[in-house]
């Protein structure tokens, strides 16, 4: 609640000047507010980051449309629009250090620089499409102005929280109350979400209350008075629950309707039980009875964002394949043969010859269960890239997560997906962790297309199990869970995790120190950053201070309106 009281605090502050003015007066947004210097910078610093981080051909369309619209927003002059589209083509790139200084030295700025953040949520969030690469836009500017990037979650969980409040389970004299002032104010524009939820089966996300807080809590100052005005009409309800998912469900409304191919599981299991304007997807490689004998068994930990899911995808072949795998271990190969082959994998001399004949016999046991979890896991990877294409999670970033035949699963999802038009946007970031697919570059340039962050490749050396299982290939053969993706791209994150991961099936019992290597965050990285995140600057606690006296005044002014309907 501390977050929903900084952002109303704070939100209301800023609105309350536009609502003494009238309602009718249009809001002036906050990038509007900086001088004409600091406007200059602020698109000039966007651009400049756009063709560093978007420098692609085929996202030049997107670079262009997005500073153009973003002048407009600033409302700059157009005859500065030149020289802003020369800075998304790739010019001025210098200029960085200078810009961010300019935008930071701005009076509306430099007392609290965490209103550009907001201000390009905003502009993101204007259509209710928040594309994956606005995001990374909008971290890779919050980094170059010092701005850390909690400060972008508070904001994105913030807003969630001051729309969730609307449908929150209320008492009967609270809920009779607030109905009387509703009346009384004649908020007509409840009306039109009434018609847009019966209207072409489209019923609003977010618990089918999305746009209905939009309107009543000002949230003007959120996305801008425009963005408010048009999520208040019918258009802007469908637009609104097209950013959540069909019906604000998202991906656990979605089920298989029937067998595709050979698949024959597929569903979304909710991790977390929040809404959030990004998502993340976990993939577990494979399942062994006992501890891990779940989907969600290693996701435990995992809090990169506060709505997560995992995919439960073939269960009956992933037991199998995980069973074998565990056996395997404890059974046939002891300690220290395992330490043996470790140091045998990591000398790069792996041959016929050097594998110990005790495992060669079971071979056959292992090889079957694999290679049909291979098979699968690619289809299930291309369908799953249809399901996201079809944008059944709404249209905002997605984070893919996964390890070993999970991995697998990711790498075919993207690999699908670049080979369609309209594949940009969707996914954030992906981590592949002990990934059993080709690790040659020019295999992982296509995933680039897709993928708007970072693709990070997880890796060990001496992981002799993932060798053995690919010992009948070409002893060239680069597999990407063995060593570095040579790929040269910003986007591209090797992490060798050799000091973390002993063996392959590591990959599961150590999931929580991995997420940690690999930078994705955990519970326990929460709870170390809770206090700083709060406290993030001087006007934190005017902000939570000013909402609790203006909810303590709206409570008075209720109370003196139903004394007045009594008498």
């Amino acid at each position: 609640m501390a977050a929903e009281e900084k952002w109303k605090g704070w939100a209301s502050k800023q609105h309350s000047g536009s609502e003494q003015a009238g309602e009718k007066e249009s809001y002036v947004l906050l990038g509007q507010r900086l001088g004409e210097p600091g406007r200059f910078a602020y698109a000039a610093l966007c651009g400049i980051s756009l063709a560093w981080l978007f420098p692609e051909k085929e996202q030049s369309s997107f670079r262009m449309e997005f500073i153009e619209g973003f002048v407009k927003w600033l409302d700059l002059p157009e005859a500065v629009l030149p020289a802003m589209t020369a800075f998304a083509s790739g010019l001025g790139g210098e200029g960085t250090e200078t810009f961010a200084q300019i935008l930071l030295e701005d009076p509306i700025s430099k007392e609290n620089p965490v209103v550009i953040t907001q201000d390009l949520l905003s502009f993101s969030l204007r259509d209710g499409y928040y594309d994956a690469r606005a995001r990374v836009l909008i971290c890779h500017v919050s980094w170059l102005l010092r701005i850390p990037l909690e400060e972008l979650e508070v904001l994105e969980e913030s807003l969630l929280e001051s729309l969730k409040e609307q449908k929150e389970e209320e008492s009967e004299t609270a809920e009779v109350s607030r109905k009387k002032k509703e009346r009384r104010k004649k908020l007509k524009r409840y009306l039109l979400i009434g018609l847009a939820a019966v209207g072409g089966g489209t019923v609003i996300g977010l618990t089918g209350g999305l746009a209905a807080p939009l309107v009543a809590t000002g949230a003007a100052t959120i996305i801008g008075s425009a963005g408010a005005a048009a999520l208040g009409s019918t258009a802007g309800i469908a637009v609104t629950a097209s950013l959540f998912g069909a019906a604000g469900a998202g991906l656990t409304g979605y089920k298989m309707k029937k067998r595709v191919g050979a698949i024959e599981e597929f569903e979304f299991l909710p991790l977390t039980e929040g809404k959030q304007l990004h998502i993340t997807i976990a993939i577990t490689g494979w399942l062994c009875t006992g501890k891990y004998g779940s989907f969600t068994a290693p996701w435990s930990s995992l809090l990169q964002s506060s709505e997560q899911y995992c995919l439960a995808w073939e269960s009956k072949y992933l037991m199998e394949l995980g069973n074998i795998l565990d056996s395997l271990l404890n059974g046939f190969v002891n300690m220290m043969a395992q330490e043996a082959l470790k140091f045998t994998v990591l000398s790069g001399i792996v041959t016929a010859l050097t594998w110990p004949a005790s495992l060669l016999t079971v071979a056959n046991v292992i090889d079957n269960p694999w290679g049909v979890c291979l098979h699968r896991s690619a289809e299930v990877g291309k369908h799953l890239a249809h399901i996201l294409l079809s944008r059944q999670q709404g249209k905002r970033p997605v984070t893919l997560i996964g390890f070993s035949l999970g991995a697998r699963v990711i790498y075919f999802c993207l690999q699908e997906m670049a080979q369609e038009n309209d594949s940009q946007g969707i996914i954030e970031d992906v981590v592949l962790l002990g990934a059993p697919v080709e690790g040659e570059a020019k295999y992982w340039k296509a995933i680039t297309k897709v993928v708007s962050g970072r693709i990070i490749n997880g890796y060990c050396r001496g992981d002799w199990l993932l060798r053995f299982v690919y010992r009948t290939s070409s002893v060239q053969i680069n597999v990407a869970g063995l060593q570095p993706v040579d790929l040269d791209d910003r986007r591209m994150v090797n992490m060798d995790l050799s000091s973390v991961v002993n063996g392959h099936l590591d990959y599961m019992k150590q999931m929580d120190t991995i997420l940690k290597a690999v930078g994705i965050k955990t519970k326990e990285c929460q709870l170390e950053e809770k206090g700083s995140v709060c406290l993030f600057s001087p006007l934190a606690k005017k902000s939570q201070q000013a909402a609790g006296s203006e909810t303590q005044e709206e409570e008075n002014a209720v109370q003196e309106e139903d004394v007045a309907d009594g008498e």
